[in-house]
């Protein structure tokens, strides 16, 4: 892999903002399923159409053509979501997981503010939404984690009811462990039901399937496309893509360490590591790192981690560790790894990134799991204007205004100028009337 420097590093980690792109074995699979060659967004347009007009029965038809078997029903009842099991340990991961993920999100202020003051009153009111829907991945991986940094967020924000879509394997099962989660959350609805389809369900809602007014959590490709194209319907917290990590690192950092991080994103399909390094010889260090522990892995992680590293690893020299936080900053990581001597030093320089991993002890898969804050970060140099999933995507803010008379007297003349100047007599005479100033019954 070549090393990057200079306008060859900026250029690389300048994002080009650009529809997602297709891998060609998705086309491939398209054309099997459909019998000819349709673009993604056409698939997901068709599935959409199809579970607003056929409810239940699109979700039952395209589950079966789609995920290769035909559930018996759509809902996961309360006896198979009580009788799941793990192993011990496991369960006890769970029941961490979830405690410091809650008590992370327990900090963060949840209430709105009520102003009094001599204009009388001004404030907002935050209110948590109805009903929220959590796309659970299932499918190569399944993502226990990601119900856990939904849901709990969700339910520190106050939201009552949390429907859960997640798809079961060939099987018709959904893996026990996002079963046990859910129990240990208190989440009752858990739908086996994933693509494009169950956010169709969770837009619109059908027979069995309520609608939401919110979808959280990330998925595959025609995930994101639906989720793109239901927005309005409802809302979204993102558009995850693939995910992505930048490893800054000086020549303190351990070779071993930094390898192992950017391996633990890259075995995630699609997923772009990045090392920026002071230090040539840090660089090359890793690169043999990277060449054994990639070998050490099991399939099929090693095939695609290889991917990831082979097609989209990025390796850039830094002039300094200054100029690294700058490329940084300019690619808008998800994650950050700060690997220096001094990485508490750095924080302050950092302007846009999902998450900040601050030490060799705080790995970004440690962040994955139970560190505390939700791993639904924003990719794709999002982290420009996006933040981590947090407990303010559940809620909404409703602005108070209570302004008395004294006050209306002093700065409504002011308002209806602004009206006027704007063209809209309606708008000033309203404020008049109040006032006792002008006609407001005049032509």
């Amino acid at each position: 892999m070549n090393i990057l420097k200079g306008d060859a590093a900026r250029r690389a980690l300048t994002r080009q903002f650009s529809e997602i792109p297709v891998p060609g074995s998705v086309l491939e699979s398209i054309e099997q399923l459909f019998g000819e060659r349709l673009t993604p967004e056409a698939v997901v347009t068709r599935i959409l159409a199809d579970v607003r007009a056929r409810g239940d029965d699109a979700l039952l038809d395209w589950t079966e053509r789609l995920d290769g078997h035909r559930p018996a029903a759509l809902e996961v009842s309360r006896a198979e979501i009580e009788g799941a099991t793990v192993e011990p340990e496991l369960h006890a991961a769970l029941e961490l997981a979830i405690a410091r993920v809650r008590a992370f999100y327990l900090e963060q202020p949840a209430h709105g503010f009520l102003t009094h003051g001599p204009d009388g009153a001004l404030g907002q009111l935050v209110r948590p939404l109805s009903r929220v829907g959590v796309y659970v991945p299932g499918g190569l991986a399944p993502l226990v984690s990601t119900l856990i940094h939904t849901a709990v967020p969700a339910q520190v924000a106050g939201v009552p009811e949390i429907i859960v879509t997640t798809p079961a394997g060939r099987g018709g099962q959904i893996h026990p462990a996002i079963l046990v989660a859910a129990r240990l959350l208190g989440v009752a609805r858990v739908f086996a039901l994933g693509g494009a389809q169950a956010i169709g369900a969770l837009a619109y809602g059908t027979a069995s399937v309520p609608g939401v007014d919110k979808i959280a959590g990330p998925g595959n490709l025609f995930v994101v496309i639906a989720k793109r194209m239901v927005f309005g319907q409802v809302g979204i917290e993102s558009l995850p893509g693939p995910t992505e990590t930048l490893v800054l690192a000086d020549d303190s950092a351990n070779a071993r360490y930094v390898a192992a991080d950017l391996l633990a994103q890259a075995e995630h399909l699609g997923a772009e590591p990045v090392l920026v390094s002071t230090s040539r010889e840090l660089l090359l260090s890793v690169q043999a790192e990277l060449s054994g522990q990639l070998e050490a892995l099991p399939e099929p992680n090693r095939s695609w981690a290889r991917d990831s590293v082979q097609a989209r690893m990025k390796i850039v020299l830094a002039e300094s560790l200054q100029q690294g936080l700058e490329l940084s900053n300019l690619y808008a990581p998800e994650h950050l790894c700060l690997l220096t001597r001094d990485p508490w030093s750095l924080l302050g320089g950092v302007r846009r990134a999902g998450g900040v991993f601050v030490g060799e002890h705080s790995m970004e898969a440690l962040g994955d799991y139970l560190a505390g804050p939700s791993h639904v970060m924003p990719t794709g140099g999002t982290a420009r204007f996006l933040s981590p999933v947090n407990v303010r995507d559940f809620q909404t803010l409703i602005s108070v205004v209570g302004v008395n008379a004294a006050a209306l007297s002093r700065i409504g003349p002011s308002a209806a100028l602004l009206a006027r100047s704007e063209g809209l007599e309606a708008h000033a005479r309203a404020i008049e009337s109040r006032l006792g100033t002008g006609d407001s019954h005049a032509d």
